[in-house]
């Protein structure tokens, strides 16, 4: 799209000088910023509130993904809205749009005996259970008890505000 600088009410439109000036007529770049359904690829760095990384993607390739998906945290989707390519941002994202709140309901105790024998339990340890519905659920060993088990269902980052240092890399 052409531009004279009549526009700014400063020649008619008719002139590309004003007293000896000579305006050069060029293209004008709108920025594209981000909206849902955009495909983009940014790098980040995820950080807890004391500063600990969690996860980068400096050392790899971009993620990619489409913007109103879901295949991201809310908080992390919501904070692209609006970026230009190159754009750099820092946002907090709460536990009610990264992972929830930790659910209590999400911890169980389980016999040792019904863990397979090829497996020695310990602390840390992150297992795979099966649900009614035939659905993995992944979990991680929380305690290991004298007869039992104690694990935890709820994902390691619930119940914390995340950091994330994003930098849109491309719309693509």
């Amino acid at each position: 799209m052409k531009l004279k600088a009549a526009i700014f009410g400063l020649i008619s439109p008719d002139r590309e000088t004003i007293e000896g000036i000579d305006f050069s007529i060029g293209e004008i770049v709108i920025a594209k910023k981000v909206k849902k359904g955009d495909t983009i690829r940014v790098h980040y760095t995820g950080k807890l509130e004391d500063g600990k990384e969690f996860d980068s993607s400096l050392k790899r390739e971009p993620l990619q993904f489409e913007v109103g998906a879901g295949s991201v945290i809310k908080g992390f989707e919501e904070a692209v809205i609006g970026l230009e390519q190159g754009e750099k941002k820092t946002v907090e994202v709460p536990p009610e749009r990264a992972y929830g709140e930790r659910d209590d309901k999400l911890v169980v105790e389980m016999p040792q005996k019904s863990v397979p024998e090829e497996i020695t339990p310990e602390v840390g340890m992150r297992l795979q259970l099966v649900n009614q519905k035939g659905q993995a659920v992944p979990v991680m060993i929380t305690e290991v008890l004298e007869e039992s088990i104690r694990l935890d269902a709820n994902h390691p980052l619930a119940g914390k505000t995340l950091v994330f240092d994003i930098e849109l890399v491309e719309i693509i």
